[in-house]
């Protein structure tokens, strides 16, 4: 069976993205595994007596996971979902990279607060995440919420060719939907204005069974492009491609991640090449 992965903290934006992924794995069928970070030196207090105990402190974190995770298996529809938890001592990144490693994970999801403007736990750990996994991951805002109708959007330049993993991931998500068309926007910076067929039947190719409607549009800058386009084409997933030479990868870099984080009050699937 395939498998969501949650990352939690307990934070509001944490049970947000469990709800999310709850809703995903009852309509693809998934399973789900829940993952918390336990600080080299959480419970310790600064006592070095205290150190005796950590085990103990990792217990009582272990069965708070238990218990958070084991809330939403009491709400309707998701009483037949698989869920496992997991309780690791380390930075969140390294929780999360350790498993994904030893792990098949088809879907990363990882709750941030969104355009409230506070960062919180996850911030960092969501553009290191990026960085450093070819995992899917879906970031999602403290105000994005589950519908079974979304639409979705993929924003290209047409250079990168999205990996089999992440074509799998998002023709499941598309056909899962009940409107199972993705857009694709291709921003044209200037006035060199291009249709893009190759790129369109490579798309087709690479993504079967899901329509695709491109969208061209000429913006002088690519993220002030996309932004526009979310909010006026109401969209509720937006996908982009992890790519250092793609100019969309600009959006996740580490100086600029949680601005553009800050700014989203929608999904952001994060894909890769």
């Amino acid at each position: 069976m395939k498998k969501i992965l949650v990352a939690t903290d307990f934070s509001s934006c944490a049970a947000n993205a469990m709800e999310y992924a709850m809703e995903l794995a009852k309509l693809l069928e998934w399973e789900i595994c829940v993952i918390h970070a336990i600080g080299v030196l959480e419970g310790v207090n600064n006592n070095t007596y205290s150190a005796l105990y950590i085990s103990d402190y990792q217990n009582h974190k272990k069965e708070a996971l238990d218990a958070w995770a084991a809330t939403f298996r009491t709400r309707d529809g998701f009483k037949k979902i698989p869920i496992t938890t997991v309780c690791e001592v380390g930075s969140v990144s390294s929780v999360l990279g350790k498993y994904i490693d030893n792990n098949p994970v088809e879907l990363l999801v990882m709750g941030n607060m969104g355009s409230t403007g506070i960062i919180g736990l996850f911030g960092s750990n969501v553009s290191s995440m990026i960085e450093k996994t070819k995992t899917p991951i879906l970031i999602l805002p403290l105000e994005s919420k589950f519908t079974y109708t979304p639409t979705l959007t993929l924003a290209t330049d047409f250079s990168t060719k999205l990996s089999p993993e992440d074509t799998t991931v998002l023709g499941d998500l598309a056909q899962a939907f009940r409107s199972p068309t993705v857009t694709v926007l291709n921003v044209i910076e200037g006035s060199d204005w291009n249709t893009k067929p190759e790129g369109e039947a490579a798309l087709r190719s690479a993504i079967p069974g899901v329509d695709l409607d491109f969208h061209y549009i000429s913006e002088e800058n690519t993220i002030e492009g996309i932004m526009n386009f979310v909010v006026s084409n109401e969209i509720d997933i937006l996908c982009l491609v992890k790519h250092h030479h793609n100019v969309v990868y600009r959006l996740f870099n580490r100086s600029t991640v949680n601005q553009v984080m800050n700014r989203s009050v929608k999904a952001i699937l994060v894909l890769h090449e």
